[in-house]
């Protein structure tokens, strides 16, 4: 057997457990991502309920106007 045939089954066997690592990775990195709208959790725990269930959009604010401002919705 010469030198190439040897070196295929090794090199498809790292290849195959790369692609294998490579999924895992890609399958768990959603699961570990914190949306960009949650409460982070040293805040939550200091809510009451009526804070939880509280509106935390306002228009009037500066971030928002700005937003608005730079799409040209106004």
């Amino acid at each position: 057997m010469n030198e190439q045939g040897r070196e295929a089954p090794v090199r498809r066997g790292f290849l195959k457990a790369l692609g294998l690592g490579t999924a895992a990775a890609a399958a768990v990195a959603p699961a570990l991502a914190q949306r960009a709208d949650s409460v982070p959790a040293r805040d939550a725990r200091k809510e009451n309920a009526q804070q939880r269930v509280a509106a935390r959009y306002q228009a009037d604010s500066a971030d928002v106007q700005a937003f608005y401002r730079t799409n040209r919705y106004e």
